[in-house]
């Protein structure tokens, strides 16, 4: 009977795979959504990097044609088992990819782990966070938010998040006071003085 299973794929090579086991005559789904930096050469970034869907009988075929697919790394198993992936589930990332691709696709952002960022709307609007992942354009990520004098994980939408420099961009001021050395400790001639005077 057939059955959709996941197969584990190269690095970047989920494309490939996809498209070699469709020549085979295989059904394949590979989940792919629009992104600010798609994979080169497309315009859409897979889902679930290193994955994808395939549907067959493994009573009716030998499994080792499958393997043989250039970019195929291997099927994955549980206790020695193919994983069988429902067809519900199936159905339920297919209407996902699809919610993702009519807003536009995945949100950028180009957060790295223990960058400072703002909390702009939301539940925990107006808080200072320390992003901590994932790296790769989602839609919600992890931040590690001080709350009642303890760091506490929140998942939060990337879009309600903007660097600290920015947040505060406003209240900085707005022209540089100006230098008073070269370097080394090399006073400019006639520099203004901002050291402050006893009272």
């Amino acid at each position: 009977m057939d059955h959709w299973y996941v197969l584990y794929t190269k690095p970047n090579a989920e494309y490939a795979a996809s498209h070699f086991l469709s020549q085979k005559g295989y059904e394949t789904f590979l989940p792919v959504v629009k992104s600010p930096h798609p994979r080169r050469g497309y315009e859409t970034v897979p889902l679930f990097p290193s994955y994808l869907f395939i549907r067959f009988d493994p009573n009716r075929l030998v499994i080792k044609d499958i393997y043989q697919t250039p970019g195929v790394r291997t099927l994955v198993k549980f206790d020695n088992r193919l994983a069988i992936v429902p067809d519900i589930v199936i159905e339920f990332i297919r209407k996902r990819v699809e919610a993702i691709n009519e807003v536009g696709g995945l949100p950028n952002h180009n957060f790295k782990p223990g960058d400072l960022v703002y909390i702009r709307s939301g539940p925990l609007a107006g808080l200072e966070a320390i992003f901590e992942g994932p790296l790769g354009p989602r839609e919600r990520v992890w931040v590690l938010v001080y709350i009642l004098g303890a760091l506490n994980r929140a998942e939060v939408p990337v879009e309600d998040l903007e660097p600290i420099v920015k947040a505060y961009s406003g209240l900085r001021p707005k022209k540089k006071l100006p230098r008073r050395t070269r370097g080394r400790g090399r006073r400019i001639r006639n520099a203004p003085d901002f050291t402050p005077q006893p009272k």
